[in-house]
């Protein structure tokens, strides 16, 4: 969930693909599959397109469509700086490509902008997010302003295996969708098969209103490269613990 500062190398290709099925009592459940395609526009700018698909099952019957759009832009500003370390901020515009009668849009384009310091702390690696949501326009199942923070850590375990946790919430937010604020725990191993594929697995866990416990499963792979002549980068694995 939560993103590293730093962007994809210029003229590069990369691909995060997920899985989560989150259960929500006897016959409900939901299956989330979002993607995201990462392509390195210069060494500290990255353009993001995440198109989604979402299916949701109640007593017995399962809706699934796509999720809204987005389209966005990450700017790495600073790569060291005091306190906040590495530095780049995300925006993001998402369109809304999916159904809000069935929960999987807004209905209304909203801008995003999320904050982003990354930090290593010897093998460890430190990544905190902050995002606001402003939604364009009056929406009933969406509220007009929404925030979101992330504090995630990753660390090696023995040779190509790593293991991360985040702790992640959403304030409360006002208005006719309101909601009161979540907050979920997500932890599981990764693997580095090789430079350019890292895949990860684990569980998502209700600290106050996330709801059922969620499972999830994806993959980070740097596809390769589509234009100019430098030698394929690695991904930013965790450390071997060799």
């Amino acid at each position: 969930m939560a993103t590293h500062a730093y962007a994809v190398a210029p003229g590069y290709i990369e691909l995060e693909a997920g899985f989560q099925r989150q259960q929500d009592g006897a016959l409900a459940n939901r299956i989330a599959i979002p993607l995201l395609l990462k392509i390195g526009v210069s060494e500290r700018v990255q353009l993001d397109l995440a198109p989604g698909l979402l299916r949701d099952a109640q007593g017995g019957r399962a809706q699934s469509g796509i999720t809204d759009f987005l389209v966005g832009v990450k700017w790495r500003l600073t790569d060291d700086a005091p306190v906040i370390g590495a530095f780049a901020m995300q925006g993001t515009v998402s369109l809304p490509t999916g159904s809000p009668e069935s929960g999987r849009g807004s209905g209304k384009a909203a801008l995003n902008l999320l904050a982003i310091s990354s930090h290593k702390l010897g093998p460890v690696s430190l990544d905190i997010n902050a995002g606001y949501t402003r939604l364009g326009g009056e929406s009933e199942v969406a509220p007009g302003n929404s925030t979101v923070w992330t504090v995630s850590t990753g660390f090696p375990i023995a040779g190509r295996i790593g293991w991360v946790a985040e702790l992640f919430g959403y304030p409360g937010t006002r208005g006719p969708s309101g909601a009161l604020p979540v907050v979920g725990f997500l932890t599981g191993p990764t693997i580095t098969l090789n430079p350019s594929l890292v895949l990860d697995a684990g569980a998502t866990f209700d600290v106050s209103r996330f709801g059922g416990t969620a499972v999830y499963a994806g993959l980070t792979w740097n596809i390769g490269r589509a234009w100019g002549s430098l030698p394929r980068p690695a991904l930013r694995p965790l450390p071997r613990a060799d």
